[in-house]
């Protein structure tokens, strides 16, 4: 019985041994050794009597839950009858970053440092230093900064290039003002597009990331920096699982333009593109759905200088793949303007090559206006349920455009389509051709040639932007 018994523990003994060799991974190394390179960062805004009025959040102003009030709820006027403040006064908030060079340069979130009169930073050890803006850039939401130190304890840079999805990441920030807090989780995806950030191929974890984690470095199982802790998805402010770091390839080299010149240079080649989506590959004899499709072309611009036109399809950059409409930015705003270099598209069938000198991009000025339109008498539909009508001169004059059809009025299934009262219908293709409309008869025509079952796809414009959209048809019933 005993030498069952010894057998037993020994078994027990082993198999823990093997889980432990197995199971959750050691994460205090790393935090050893790379944890004296982030840094907290406390700034403070000073907020004028033009800004009298405001009622202020009830905690204090160096309360680390006022950040996260300040960035998640706005403030409003006279709240509850509340009485305004009656002077100047100071806005606190809370970040994280790390250091990159034993000199004092600093890597942070833009949104940390943007519009602060004073940024304080503090090493672990408890010393601080006040620190100052060498550059920020809210493209991508990097900034560097400068403190007056030396022989600082410096962060290792990896290849986010390397990461896999599913595996080990660790962040170390200050959540909340908690200092070096360290927290783990997984990689979720890579290559993330967001609403609005077309210049950054997000890194997606699970890692809980909260206010104050931003600018804080994500490390990777080897203690090199792979991200910027950057931004999370969250309907109440803190951590639910989805939060995305900024890759540090990008970051390292916006802070080398930054370091350099004080502000980051992308190129351009003013096209308006959209997802090609498998319907509108149909349309454009596409085999699969890939690349971005011009929607419109800048006048006097690289794009239309190199050939390119609406209806085009960019299916590479310089040599780079443009697997998704998303791609484009990305890969056009890293490229140094001046650059000549080759793009490839699809045309009417067939794959063409453009040289193009790409342009240097300038803050944008976005102005939308919509298409005014008279009220039309009682219609008849089209085939497709919708109402059109001839562009009269003022409106193409208004318009600046040579031809179209304006929809007065939408009608039964093409509700279930993208389309608008106010569009203006200036082309139609299908099978890789592209037909421009000028009259109701002619557009009638031409759907009359496509049976009910058929993908349409129409070039519309719709205020200042030009967009493909695909009308599904809908396939005559069986019976049973």
């Amino acid at each position: 019985m005993k030498q069952i018994i010894t057998v037993f523990f020994f078994a027990v003994l082993s198999l823990t041994a093997q889980a432990q060799n197995k199971g959750l991974p050691d994460f205090t190394e790393l935090v050893e050794k790379q944890g004296a390179a982030v840094v907290n960062i406390s700034t403070t805004q000073v907020i004028r009597g033009a800004n009298r009025g405001v009622q202020p959040f009830p905690f204090a102003e160096d309360d680390p839950m006022s950040d996260f009030f300040r960035r998640f709820i706005p403030r409003q006027p006279g709240v509850l009858g509340a009485p305004s403040v009656p002077r100047d006064f100071e806005s606190r908030s809370l970040g994280s970053g790390f250091i990159v060079s034993n000199d004092g340069f600093i890597l942070t979130n833009a949104h940390v440092v943007d519009s602060a009169d004073e940024i304080l930073v503090r090493l672990t050890d408890k010393r601080e230093y006040k620190a100052k803006v060498i550059g920020a850039d809210k493209r991508t939401d990097v900034a560097l900064i400068k403190i007056e130190a030396t022989a600082l304890p410096v962060v290792r840079v990896g290849y986010p290039n390397d990461l896999k999805v599913g595996e080990w990441v660790v962040a170390i920030g200050s959540p909340f003002g908690f200092d070096n807090s360290v927290t783990a989780g997984i990689v979720s995806a890579k290559g993330r597009s967001l609403p609005q950030e077309n210049f950054v191929p997000f890194i997606q974890t699970d890692v809980a990331v909260n206010p104050g984690n931003s600018g804080g470095p994500l490390f990777n199982m080897q203690g090199e920096v792979v991200g910027i802790n950057s931004q999370i998805y969250s309907r109440s402010g803190g951590f639910m699982g989805i939060s995305f770091a900024i890759p540090i390839d990008v970051a390292m080299d916006i802070q080398s333009q930054l370091k350099t010149s004080g502000k980051v240079s992308r190129g351009r080649i003013g096209v308006v593109i959209q997802e090609v989506t498998k319907e509108l590959a149909e349309s454009f004899g596409l085999s699969k759905a890939q690349g971005a499709a011009v929607n419109a072309v800048e006048k006097g611009g690289p794009a239309e200088k190199a050939g390119i036109e609406p209806g085009d399809v960019i299916l590479a950059f310089d040599g780079r793949q443009v697997g998704s409409s998303s791609d484009l930015p990305r890969i056009v705003g890293t490229t140094r303007p001046g650059t000549k270099i080759t793009m490839q598209v699809w045309r009417k069938g067939a794959i063409r090559d453009l040289a193009l000198l790409v342009g240097e991009i300038s803050e944008e000025k976005v102005v939308v206006k919509n298409a005014k339109i008279s009220k039309p008498a009682e219609q008849a539909a089209n085939r497709l349920g919708f109402v059109v009508s001839e562009l009269s001169s003022e409106q193409k004059r208004d318009l600046k455009v040579n031809n179209g059809l304006i929809v007065e009025d939408i009608r039964g299934n093409v509700a279930r389509a993208d389309l608008r009262p106010g569009d203006v219908i200036l082309a139609l293709i299908a099978h890789g051709d592209t037909t421009e409309i000028s009259t109701a008869d002619q557009f009638n025509k031409l759907l009359g040639q496509f049976d009910k079952a058929s993908n349409i796809t129409l070039l519309v414009r719709r205020g200042e932007l030009q967009i493909f959209v695909t009308i599904k048809g809908v396939p005559d019933k069986k019976a049973e």
